[in-house]
């Protein structure tokens, strides 16, 4: 019997000529560690390795093994994961350096013929390794700091001033986006649009992408996060934001805003129940999964294959998606 896949049988020539890169996204909770697992195990099975790369921004911090849920070493199978916990708290890592980042470790997975299979929900993150980033210029330190200090409704209503494009594609209260778009277009004089319209070192054109989006079922879901930040409490999270809290870092991190943290530190610091501070921890979490679900449907091409399901994946179907024919760009 043959055990080439279904991507080898169908791909065409043009397309094989390019090196392949899987993808799997889908909000937090909904089995996407365990399902790159599998497709790794798949391609292992037919002679060919795999690299798992996180694509997930609270998994890139190695102070948070427990709350972003990062997978174990038996989770893994010793399958090679790559970008996890890889940053530093103390350090930020932007869209860009996360994207530097993939695009080495995609590099040298396929110089080696191993899949490279990016897995995580981190909307911006995928759109800027796939399509490029903005070329904006270094934003000058004392527009920063002037446009950092308005209050949110004096930042929107000098953005409907001064870039009324970009402030009707914003919600007014949403603090950084109004605040990036108007520290932009003051210094640089020109609106985020402008920037957004020349995107560079996308790698789209140049892979053969396998994509599959994962839609569970969302009542499925919010109860697998609530089941799941409940979990982490008693194993580990509280722990970890005791342990950042004494490194005294500064409170607009990435890492210290990260799903969770918030809570769990105005627990520790007697500012809220054990009780509630779960409580306030599971519904960040749903919205910070019904964010993704809605990123997953609404904002990848049309064309992406999208897997529903009520309780579990069907994982031998989901696998057979992920090795079939590459999409078109």
């Amino acid at each position: 019997m043959s055990t080439k896949s279904s991507f080898e049988n169908d791909v065409c020539p043009a397309e094989a000529a390019k090196p392949r890169l899987a993808l799997i996204a889908g909000p937090t909770a909904s089995g996407k560690s365990d399902l790159a697992v599998a497709l790794a195990l798949a391609e292992r099975a037919d002679g060919r390795e795999a690299v798992v790369i996180n694509a997930d921004s609270a998994q890139v911090y190695a102070d948070l093994q427990v709350l972003s849920a990062r997978p174990s070493t038996d989770e893994m199978q010793g399958v090679p994961h790559r970008l996890f916990g890889a940053w530093d708290g103390a350090q930020a890592c932007s869209a860009a350096d996360w994207a530097a980042a993939a695009r080495a470790e995609i590099a040298a997975a396929q110089e080696r013929g191993a899949l490279p299979i990016l897995v995580g929900g981190t909307g911006l993150y995928i759109r800027t390794l796939l399509d490029g980033i903005a070329p904006v210029p270094a934003i000058d330190a004392t527009v920063r700091a002037e446009v950092r200090a308005l209050p949110v409704a004096e930042a929107y209503a000098a953005l409907e001033r001064e870039d009324p494009e970009r402030a009707a594609a914003l919600n007014s209260n949403d603090t950084t986006r109004v605040a990036r778009a108007l520290e932009v277009v003051r210094s640089t004089g020109q609106p985020l649009a402008h920037w957004q319209a020349r995107r560079e070192g996308g790698i789209a054109d140049a892979v053969a992408l396998s994509p599959l989006i994962l839609l569970p079922e969302r009542g499925w879901l919010y109860a697998r996060c609530d089941l799941r930040f409940e979990w982490m409490w008693q194993r580990g999270a509280v722990e970890e934001v005791e342990a950042l809290l004494a490194r005294d870092l500064d409170p607009n991190l990435p890492v210290m805003r990260a799903i969770g943290v918030p809570e769990i530190a105005a627990f520790l610091r007697d500012e809220m129940p054990r009780a509630d501070a779960i409580r306030a921890g599971q519904q960040a979490t749903r919205r910070y999964a019904k964010r993704q679900f809605t990123w997953g449907k609404h904002q990848n091409p049309g064309h992406w294959p999208r897997l529903e399901y009520d309780n579990s994946i069907d994982t031998t179907y989901a696998v057979s998606l992920l090795r079939s024919k590459p999409i078109d760009r």
